[in-house]
Parts: structure tokens; C-alpha cells; sequence
């Protein structure tokens, strides 16, 4: 889950400042930089292709993913209909046609209006120069319109299977976002300008940041969104003071200290997704859905997944249930004498959560009082683009590939969610790394989200068969868990369902689908923005806003129609709900007073674990 996060508004590098009214002077780079810098290169690729070839003798690198096949039938398909490929090619000749024409007239100082223009708010193309400059802006809409082209070409093909025209058209948009002119040196008058005011010193530094990130990956890319230095996860990441009170081999519960003299009396469960590290809850004092719950009056408690290696080849998503959430209870009891709690899932851990309710509901357990579901999904129908890696093919050899280690490598999963969205998660970060030269920007939200976990491969390889493959968790008696049927109409509990509206991980209209397949009575709200910055959103921001609708139509279309945007975050309006269902307030509890011992300091030693 890397969300991963166009939602976040990461800056990768500082903004070259305006052109002037004459253009700056070329300036010669130091003779001795460019000659320790060709000497560090020399040495450091020597050493990046020794373990590249090292590595190719045991890689296997087929098409798993089956995309040649894929755009072969797409292929296959347009040459069964030729007149309508010719139609749509002379359309795009007469578009670039017209495009010459408006050139011509701009460059003889006749008025203009552009043929084609990029989307509002497409970061690339922001310098003032692909709107000022005709030769830029030229470039520009010629790619535009070649772009505006292939995708249509391909969405236009009849007769593909669904998983087909799904993969041909995620892998054609990212054929398209890879040959953005801005992704390279002689068509980004962004990086020309730098390199002209830098004497192609920016250039230099690019190269030592990309052998850098080949280094770091063993001969392969890993592209730092981040300055890695400038965090650490309980120094400057996950400070909200508390205690890990219990311990198992799948997680570690953590007890936050209270900053108010009285709380509700009922305890507040956080189960996080194991896709990714639980701070995403509880990055800087700013931005902590942890501190601000504490703040609240909450008695909050956070379930501290393992990361997971070889030895838990075996966990299955019962025992997360089992280990995870079950214990969770057991153990909150024991800390502070309460037996029922309100429980939060975000994203897979409300899948897990939503779950686990169906399962306590068909063994009358009731301990689990009000749950809240962050962007998360239980009806798989509309799992967005995702998918486009989960066919049969993929999965068999994505199960081998786990079979084989014993879990799925985090760095797959990353790869997976930035190509999601290239643009904001790869392309940006090497314009600004390679070409600018700039260093990686400090960010606290990109550094959890190169901060991957690892998934069991028994456990990744039921979720994304039963639920993404083939979406039996929405039926009833679908799925088994630990050896009970589930079936989620039983979940009976009252139910706030946040999605986002620009989610890509979790549509909203999936995830409002899935909050109609509870039984109880469920509030559902929609925020702006997407996977992580939709749901992690402080009130102070004074960001987004949030719709809500006090009713449950039968689609999300309908719902959307009635109802009310807010200014603002979700917060407070999810504080209001939360506390209409709690009885009362009690006497502060401190970790460790209760039943069980301190184990460690907040936040535990699972986190640190690095992939």
C-alpha cells in the first residue's frame, strides 16, 4: 500500500527559479569535478554490472506478466478492422496538421489557441516555458496528441477479454508517461536552463544519484523519493510516547500514554494494513491520527505488525484474525479491565477487521462495539487498476516466486504501487534526480512509503486469490476463517466507512459497495483527495473536505447526489460518531498498570525491521 502519494503533495527537488529577459550564460563546469566524478563513476559501474550479471545467473526473467501476449491480441484485433484504425489515424493527422498551422501563426505573431492541452493540474509540463516558448509548446502538444492517440486507438479495440484490454491499456498509458518530453534532457526547458546555468554540473551530480540508487538496488533501479538520513522511525517518525505491553509473533500491541486526566471508558483498537508499517498513522506531531485520537481522550492501543521473513511462510490470513485481532482483545482487557473496544481497520487491516467481525458475530462475541473502516475494500468487482496484476498468469508465477522465499519481497510490492502512478511516484523523481540534479527531498510521508514490508506467502497468496481473483469474501460463506464461514450481512455492529475520492488502491465506489454488504448501520464518507492523505488529514491543515450523507442508497452514483461537502477534515465529524457510542469516561489509564508488563518503549522493535 505503498500510498503512496500524489495525495501528499511531495515536491521531489526545489523549483529552478523563472527565466529572466535575457537568457543566463553557459558556464563551463570545474575540470576537477567532471575528473573525480568520471573516476567515481568508472569505479562504482564497474562494481553495478559485476552484480548485475552475478544476478541475471540466477533471475528468471520470463513475461510473466504476459504483456507481449496481451498486445499481440490488441494487435491482432485492430488488423481485423482496418477502416476503423485508418479512421482514427487520419484523424490524428488532420489534429497535427491543424497543430503546424497554429505554429506557424504564433510564430508570425498571429493569434493562437492551443489544439490540444494538458490536463489541469499535470505537474509536468508547470515550467512557463511549454506554454511561452512555441518550439516547447509545439513539443508539447505533438506529444499530447500522439499520447491522446494511442490511448484512444486502444480503448477503441473490440473483442479483447476483459483482463486483456484491462492490461493493454494500464501498460499503454505507461509506454505514454515514459516518453513525456519532460522526462529527458533536450525537450525539458526546465533542465535546459539548469544545465545552462550550471554548466552542466547538474548533470554530473544526476549520474552520481543514479549510480547511487543502482548501487542501493544491487544492479537494479530503486529510485530514492526521499532523503533516507533525515528520518528515523522513534526519533523524528512515531514519537506519540507509549508502551508495547504484549507480544506475539505477529505483532506487538502498543499502549499510547494518555494526555488527558479522564478517557472514554471504552478502549480504541487500531488495526493497520501489514502491506505497510503502522506509523503511517503516526508520522510528525503534525500530522498523527495517534496523537490527535490521545488528544481526544481516547485509550488507544496499535497493533505493531511483524515483518515478516521465511519462518512464517506458513501464517495464513486466520492467523492474523487469530494473533492479531483476537489477541489484541484478550490483551486489552488484561491492561484495562475492559472487555468491549471500538476498533479502526485501514485498508487491508479493515478488510481483516470487517472479518473478524463476521466471524465474532456467527460466535456471539461481542466485544467489538463500533467498527471504522479506512478506504477499504470487501467486494473485490471494482478493485481499480490494481488488478491489472493479478491475473491467472501473474498470480501463478507471483505464487512460485513466494513458494520459493517464503514471502513476497516489499520492494515488489513498491514497484506495484508506484507504477500506479508513474508519473507522480517514478517519472518526477527522475527529472528532478537525474536531469536537475537535485538531492531527494525530505519527506515524511515518502519515507514510510520506502519503508516496505514483506507478506507472508501462504497468507498473500489466500487474500489475492479468494478475495482480488476470484471476490469470494462478499459472498456469504465465501471464505473460512479459523475455521468458521463468513459472512459479512451478520456484521450487525454500528459501521463508519471513510473512502477517498481519488483513490487509487481503493476506489470510492468500491469501497461504498463493500460498506453495503454490512448489515448494521453503516455511516459512509467520502473525503477529497486519495489513499493516504484522504484519511491521514489533521484539522489544523485547514485541508480537503469530506461529503457525508446520512443515508445508504443503493448506488454510489445516488449517494454522491445527496450528499453534503464540508469544508475541512473528517476527524472531528468521525470524533462526533465515535463518542455517541462509547459509555462514558474513566480515570486516565497509564501503560503497565494493568495487567501486563511493559515490554518495551513505543514503537517496539517490530518497526524497526526493515525489508
Amino acid at each position: 500500500m505503498s500510498d503512496q502519494p500524489r495525495e501528499a503533495e511531495a515536491k521531489p527537488g526545489a523549483k529552478a527559479a523563472s527565466p529572466e529577459a535575457d537568457p543566463p550564460s553557459f558556464r563551463m563546469p570545474d575540470p576537477g569535478l567532471i575528473s573525480r566524478t568520471m573516476t567515481d563513476v568508472a569505479e562504482r559501474s564497474g562494481r553495478i554490472v559485476r552484480e548485475f550479471l552475478r544476478r541475471q545467473a540466477t533471475d528468471d526473467l520470463p513475461d510473466a506478466m504476459h504483456i507481449g501476449r496481451a498486445f499481440l491480441d490488441m494487435t491482432a484485433r485492430l488488423m481485423s478492422d482496418p477502416a476503423r484504425l485508418m479512421q482514427a489515424q487520419l484523424g490524428f493527422w488532420q489534429d497535427y496538421l491543424t497543430l503546424w498551422q497554429t505554429t506557424a501563426r504564433r510564430m508570425m505573431g498571429l493569434g493562437h489557441a492551443p489544439v490540444i492541452a494538458a490536463p489541469a493540474g499535470d505537474k509536468r509540463f508547470r515550467d512557463p516555458q511549454w506554454d511561452e516558448n512555441e518550439v516547447f509548446d509545439f513539443i508539447k502538444q505533438s506529444y499530447l496528441l500522439s499520447a491522446r492517440f494511442v490511448q484512444d486507438v486502444v480503448k477503441q479495440t473490440d473483442g479483447l477479454a476483459p483482463e486483456t484490454a484491462r492490461k493493454v491499456d494500464f501498460y499503454s498509458r505507461q509506454f505514454v508517461d515514459a516518453m513525456s518530453p519532460s522526462n529527458f534532457l533536450l525537450t525539458n526547458p526546465e533542465v535546459l536552463r539548469r544545465t545552462a546555468e550550471t554548466g552542466g554540473e547538474n548533470l554530473l551530480r544526476g549520474l552520481s544519484n543514479l549510480l547511487a540508487d543502482l548501487e542501493h538496488g544491487r544492479g537494479k533501479l530503486r529510485i530514492r523519493m526521499t532523503d533516507h538520513e533525515a528520518f528515523a522511525v522513534g526519533r523524528n517518525l512515531a514519537t506519540t510516547p507509549g508502551k508495547v505491553i504484549f507480544r506475539n509473533r505477529l505483532m506487538e500491541l502498543i499502549h499510547y500514554t494518555p494526555t488527558t486526566e479522564t478517557v472514554l471508558k471504552r478502549p480504541l483498537l487500531i488495526v493497520p494494513p501489514w502491506i505497510n508499517k503502522y506509523y503511517i498513522l503516526d508520522l510528525k506531531e503534525k500530522n498523527s491520527f495517534v496523537r490527535w485520537a490521545v488528544a481526544q481522550g481516547h485509550s488507544v492501543f496499535m497493533i505493531s505488525w511483524v515483518n515478516p521473513d521465511e519462518s512464517l511462510a506458513a501464517v495464513d490470513f486466520d492467523h492474523y484474525m487469530t494473533e492479531g485481532i483476537m489477541a489484541a482483545l484478550g490483551a486489552i482487557e488484561a491492561a484495562s479491565g475492559e472487555a468491549c473496544v471500538n476498533a479502526i481497520g485501514y485498508c487491508l487491516g479493515g478488510t481483516l477487521l470487517a472479518a473478524t467481525l463476521a466471524v465474532m458475530a456467527a460466535r456471539n462475541d461481542t466485544r467489538i462495539k463500533t467498527a471504522t473502516l479506512f478506504v477499504t475494500l470487501l467486494d473485490f468487482a471494482e478493485a481499480g487498476e490494481i488488478k491489472v496484476f493479478i491475473d491467472e498468469e501473474q498470480l501463478q508465477a507471483l505464487e512460485s516466486r513466494m513458494h520459493d522465499k517464503g514471502y513476497l519481497d516489499g520492494s515488489e510490492m513498491a514497484t506495484t504501487f508506484n507504477l500506479l502512478r508513474a508519473n507522480d511516484l517514478i517519472w518526477s523523481f527522475v527529472v528532478s534526480n537525474y536531469l536537475l540534479g537535485n538531492d531527494p527531498f525530505p519527506f515524511d510521508l515518502l519515507y514510510w512509503n520506502s519503508d516496505s514490508t514483506r507478506m507472508p506467502a501462504t497468507m498473500h497468496g489466500f487474500y489475492l486469490r479468494a478475495m482480488y481473483r476470484e471476490n469470494r469474501l462478499r459472498e456469504k460463506n465465501g471464505v473460512t476463517l479459523d475455521g468458521t464461514p463468513v459472512d459479512l450481512s451478520r456484521v450487525s455492529v454500528p459501521v463508519y466507512a471513510l473512502a477517498a475520492r481519488e483513490d487509487h488502491i481503493a476506489p470510492w465506489r468500491a469501497a461504498f459497495a463493500s460498506a453495503r454488504l454490512l448489515g448494521g448501520p453503516t455511516r459512509f464518507v467520502l473525503a477529497a483527495s486519495g489513499h493516504i492523505a484522504g484519511v491521514v488529514n489533521p484539522p489544523d491543515a485547514g485541508k480537503y473536505s469530506h461529503w457525508v450523507n446520512t443515508t445508504l442508497p443503493e448506488t454510489a452514483e445516488e449517494w454522491l447526489a445527496g450528499a453534503t461537502e464540508i469544508a475541512g477534515s473528517w476527524w472531528p465529524d468521525w470524533q462526533r460518531w465515535v463518542s455517541t457510542h462509547s459509555r462514558g469516561r474513566v480515570r486516565a489509564r497509564m501503560p503497565g498498570d494493568g495487567g501486563l508488563p511493559v515490554l518495551a518503549d513505543a514503537p517496539g522493535t517490530y518497526v524497526l525491521v526493515r525489508s
